[in-house]
């Protein structure tokens, strides 16, 4: 069997803040970059909302497969894949490495499956709507260095891995 890994990419504030208003209220094009380069040629798995807060102009997110989770039986798009679950969408995207891009409801479904996850820390103090979702004991990240954005926003992105195997 080949080994599959399921990586979870996000960037919050210190209280969690992913998102408000279905975007993102911070500019850190460092992070934009590192998640293009980490999720370059292989499958995304992202929430209905989240798709429709992607700009039309990088619908889908290219280079890559985009599945896409809704509830609604009838959706459909250009160059998306729809699922009607988390289960389903990790399913569909088959083995190697998937990642799932967000919101905040499709995170919390598939943390029990993730192996790893790539978790962008900025350095703001932001109203949200959207929370990363809470990390218990059995993740461990290496401690890394705060970096500073060329639009001034401090910030670290920080590998997660399951220490329980």
């Amino acid at each position: 069997m080949t080994a599959r890994t399921v990586g979870l990419i996000w960037a919050q504030t210190p209280a969690g803040v992913i998102g408000r208003d279905n975007g993102i209220p911070w500019r850190v094009p460092e992070d934009v970059a590192h998640f293009k380069a980490t999720t370059a040629d292989h499958p995304v798995v992202m929430g209905r909302r989240t798709w429709d807060s992607l700009p039309a102009r990088f619908r889908p997110l290219p280079g890559r497969r985009n599945i896409v989770v809704t509830r609604q039986q009838a959706w459909r798009a250009d160059g998306a894949e729809p699922a009607r679950s988390v289960p389903a969408a990790l399913a569909l995207a088959g083995t190697g490495t998937v990642w799932v891009i967000g919101g905040a409801e499709i995170y919390r479904a598939a943390l029990g499956a993730a192996t790893e996850l790539a978790v962008t820390e900025v350095d703001l103090d932001v109203d949200g709507d959207s929370f990363a979702p809470e990390l218990g004991p059995e993740w461990s990240a290496d401690d890394v260095p705060w970096e500073r954005s060329d639009t001034g926003v401090g910030y670290r992105i920080r590998r997660y891995r399951r220490a329980d195997g």
